[in-house]
């Protein structure tokens, strides 16, 4: 009896892990629709309000490089947050039955960006502080590779965005040595724009898939 008791909880063991299996595979091939354009410009903006920000009360970034981390990182945590909120919420709103596996999905594909930034970004202040003119442009490339690993389940355009914040990350960091490496604009204007972007393309999206339903 307790032999068919073990036998009969590892096929129920399988079973479930093989219907978790499926689950996750079919949030991965499903179009996400968790990101609200709302608030997805609304980071943008705070991007925009960030840099206006810098521009008046960090007039010289490069002799208060912790003051310069802790604006750009209190913005984007702040963005993280309103973006999630509304990620859960619509999720579970729109995908219903496969929300915990969609939203697991779009944070699984952020992750290695957002961990690799923190640590990237500790490591400079700790131990090359001299080097930290790179932030934005390493930031940037960053949060593109994010983007290029979310494409797969959202609108196509959103490569568009992907490449947009690799070609600035690249380009800031092709002049992190000139005359105003820490300038508001080298995070304001690529984030600005990109996030803008994002939401305009979320937006038509969420029109054409209300026009079809």
């Amino acid at each position: 009896m307790i032999k068919l008791t073990r036998y009969l909880m590892r096929d129920l063991d399988r079973a479930l892990e093989d219907i978790t299996a499926i689950r996750t595979q079919m949030a991965r091939g499903t179009a996400f629709r968790g990101y609200g354009p709302a608030t997805v410009a609304a980071t943008g903006l705070l991007a925009l309000l960030a840099g206006g920000a810098q521009a008046l009360w960090l007039p010289d970034p490069a002799v208060d490089v912790f003051g310069y981390i802790a604006l750009w990182a209190a913005t984007a945590a702040l963005s993280i947050v309103l973006v999630a909120i509304e990620m859960v919420a619509r999720t579970r709103r729109i995908h219903r039955g496969l929300a915990d596996e969609m939203i697991l999905a779009a944070v699984e594909a952020f992750m290695p960006a957002g961990v690799a930034g923190a640590l990237l970004t500790l490591v400079i202040y700790r131990f090359a502080p001299q080097s930290a003119s790179m932030l934005p442009g390493l930031w940037q490339i960053l949060f593109s590779l994010g983007v290029f690993a979310s494409c797969r389940s959202l609108p196509a355009p959103i490569f568009a965005a992907a490449v947009w914040y690799l070609a600035a990350g690249l380009a800031n960091l092709a002049f992190a040595g000139g005359d105003h490496p820490y300038a508001p604009w080298t995070m304001a204007v690529p984030f600005g724009a990109g996030q803008v972007f994002i939401a305009v393309v979320l937006y038509r999206s969420i029109r054409v898939n209300d026009a079809e339903a």
